[in-house]
């Protein structure tokens, strides 16, 4: 799935992402993410995830080791936890 990438206020655009979601309720998400162009996000920082349904979700985020097989080089997976807003 498709999906942006904001800062912790929710406004300030980061990068597009591609996601997936395990364990989606009302409330809670978690699951990974890869971003789809080079940015900087900090290993453990809070951001906004805007889903493809529009629905946003404040996360934290941890840098997971590279994943062997269809990872493009330099690219970086994510897991993601939060709490959904919207």
């Amino acid at each position: 799935m498709l999906g942006t990438l904001y800062g912790p206020d929710g406004e300030q655009y980061v990068s597009s992402i591609e996601y997936k979601v395990y364990g989606d309720s009302q409330t809670y998400l978690r699951g990974e993410l890869r971003p789809r162009e080079y940015s900087r996000i900090d290993n453990g920082g809070v951001y906004v995830i805007e889903l493809e349904d529009k629905r946003r979700c404040q996360c934290y985020l941890r840098k997971r080791a590279n994943v062997a097989g269809g990872v493009r080089p330099g690219s970086s997976v994510y897991s993601f936890k939060g709490i959904v807003s919207s």
